[in-house]
């Protein structure tokens, strides 16, 4: 009787097995010998396909932005409408994979998704105006912020216990205790109003801008 066929080895079955390992246990998680055992062929055999383990974590990191939807930058929408909606969608992707941030954090380099994401905010701003050097910085300020709000959890931070947070040593933290349950709430809630804020800044320099056009 024949043996059955090993599914046949790919970028994308490693990206995934790697993606996956990442989501489990953290970037330190992820070698050669774990995945390929986790896909089942021999460690070299990887090296077809990615020649270092940072090549692989790229791949891991492009793969999460090219879930970021950019729909929001056609057809000549509002700028701030536009950031706005991306910020969320690149949030969204991000809470899904927390620990690939740090990696999406040293920037796009060559990857290909990433670049495409740069690419559009760029474009966008400059269609609406924007001197090419300030959206740069716009784009800059965007990712700051957004990568910042999915490393990790505020409201998570806090301890489900009274007693850590006694009022003679911390008389404003009376109520701390309750955000760990309330963590999602309170995340999203920081996160929508700085984004608020962050545009509201920005749509003041844009009309600035544009009155001494």
């Amino acid at each position: 009787m024949a043996r059955p066929r090993k599914p046949l080895l790919s970028r994308d079955r490693i990206v995934g097995a790697a993606g996956a390992l990442v989501d489990a246990e953290g970037l330190e998680a992820v070698s050669t010998r774990r995945l390929a055992a986790a896909l089942g062929v021999s460690g070299p055999s990887l090296y077809n396909h990615f020649r270092t383990k940072d090549e692989i974590l790229d791949a891991v990191a492009d793969s999460v932005s090219a879930r970021v939807d950019l729909s929001m930058f056609e057809g000549g929408r509002d700028w701030r409408a536009a950031l706005h909606a991306w910020a969320h969608s690149y949030r969204d992707a991000l809470a899904d994979h927390p620990n690939i941030v740090p990696v999406l954090a040293r920037g796009p380099g060559r990857r290909p998704a990433g670049l495409r994401l740069a690419d559009a905010v760029f474009g966008a701003m400059t269609a609406a105006g924007w001197p090419p050097a300030q959206a740069t910085r716009i784009g800059a300020l965007m990712r700051y912020f957004i990568l910042g709000s999915a490393v990790a959890s505020f409201a998570r931070g806090f301890v489900d216990d009274r007693a850590a947070y006694d009022p003679a040593d911390y008389p404003h933290l009376g109520q701390a205790h309750l955000l760990a349950e309330r963590g999602r709430e309170v995340d999203e809630g920081a996160f929508e109003t700085g984004l608020t804020a962050l545009l509201d800044g920005l749509a003041l320099q844009y009309e600035a801008l544009k009155e001494t056009a």
